[in-house]
């Protein structure tokens, strides 16, 4: 009997709580749109009361199984633990799509050993996908018909690439990101707007669109999507040498994703 190691046992436990989370979003999301209970940083970013349901269920879950791990989590579920564990959670990544029946939205759960995220998990329940990836297994989407190895699309040269990315909620911030967009957009195939950091992530990694980059994201929502296409073969980091992080995170295969952060890195696009 073979012995699983950690990264697939943290994996396992990943994917059951991120679909158990995402079956119960959809069964009990009400007709007439969730409940907003109040604001994040503007109007236009809600917070609902079944993101906090499902940070819970997953908190709660995983805490059943691994009582001494840490959290750190969207909607204010976290803490320290006494293990080297910690739990990486955005309960519903893509709150706006969820609010209004868009199909492209994800319960994203990662797991850091030692600060490096070791596992991760993306399910996408309207869309009958779960991403999953644990380091240095490779990255697989699994659906109703099977289950398939990612790779992210290698030789596409900048003017041919599908470019997804995202805009923040500030009004002031968005202005600025509109900017750089008029300085990508004429040098690149298109660009695609989801509204979801980890759907943007998984969808490189299954080759749908070639690169992605945003200013703003947070740990949350770019742990487990950011695993995948790693395992998928793409890198992802920030500017100028940075790590990934709210300032910019940059994903692509290698070879476009320094075309693509060369165009990006006179623009300023970690500048609001």
């Amino acid at each position: 009997m073979r012995v699983r190691s950690l990264p697939e046992e943290l994996l396992e436990l990943a994917v059951a709580v991120a679909r158990e989370a995402g079956r119960m979003l959809v069964d009990k999301r009400p007709a007439e749109g969730p409940d907003v209970v109040q604001t994040k940083s503007s109007p236009t970013d809600v917070v609902t009361q079944m993101d906090r349901a499902a940070e819970k269920l997953i908190i709660d879950r995983i805490r059943e199984e691994r009582p001494d791990d840490g959290f750190l989590g969207e909607e204010g579920g976290t803490r320290a633990g006494g293990s080297a564990v910690r739990w990486v959670i955005d309960p519903i990544d893509g709150t706006v799509n969820y609010l209004y029946d868009l199909p492209d939205w994800g319960v994203s759960v990662a797991a850091e050993v030692d600060g490096e995220v070791v596992a991760g998990a993306v399910d996408m329940p309207r869309r009958g996908e779960t991403y999953t990836a644990a380091r240095g297994g490779g990255a697989l989407l699994h659906t109703a018909t099977g289950t398939r190895e990612l790779r992210c699309n290698t030789g596409v040269p900048l003017n041919r690439a599908l470019v997804a990315t995202g805009f923040g909620y500030e009004a002031r911030r968005r202005a600025r990101q509109a900017e750089v967009l008029t300085g990508v957009l004429p040098n690149v195939r298109d660009i695609r707007r989801g509204g979801s950091c980890s759907v943007d992530l998984c969808s490189l990694a299954a080759g749908r669109v070639d690169a992605y980059y945003e200013r703003g994201v947070q740990a949350w929502d770019v742990a487990a999507g950011a695993l995948v296409v790693r395992e998928a073969g793409g890198r992802v980091d920030g500017l100028n040498g940075a790590p990934a992080g709210p300032e910019l995170v940059i994903a692509a295969a290698p070879g476009l994703w320094e075309e693509l952060h060369d165009l990006l890195a006179p623009l300023d696009p970690a500048r609001d």
